[in-house]
């Protein structure tokens, strides 16, 4: 896994009341990126952050006029 780097302005965020489980998820993950928890949660905060944008994305999108049964029967053909 590719290490998160950030080269923009940097701010510093307190989180309290985090559950035992993230924390032990988080870790983990550091462990396994060989990364630090924090910059572990930096990334994952990153990543979710982003979804706030798709809404905005998608509606640039060309609206194709592709009905969804039939990319749902076409994804189901292609996996049988």
């Amino acid at each position: 896994m590719q290490a998160f780097e950030y080269h923009g302005r940097m701010r510093t965020l307190y989180l309290r009341n985090v559950p035992d489980e993230v924390v032990d998820r988080l870790e983990k993950l550091a462990r396994d990126s060989k990364m630090s928890v924090t910059a572990v949660a930096v990334r994952e905060l990153d990543a979710a952050t982003r979804r706030v944008d798709n809404a905005a994305l998608v509606a640039t999108l060309p609206d194709l006029r592709v009905p969804a049964a039939s990319i749902v029967q076409s994804v189901h053909a292609d996996r049988t």
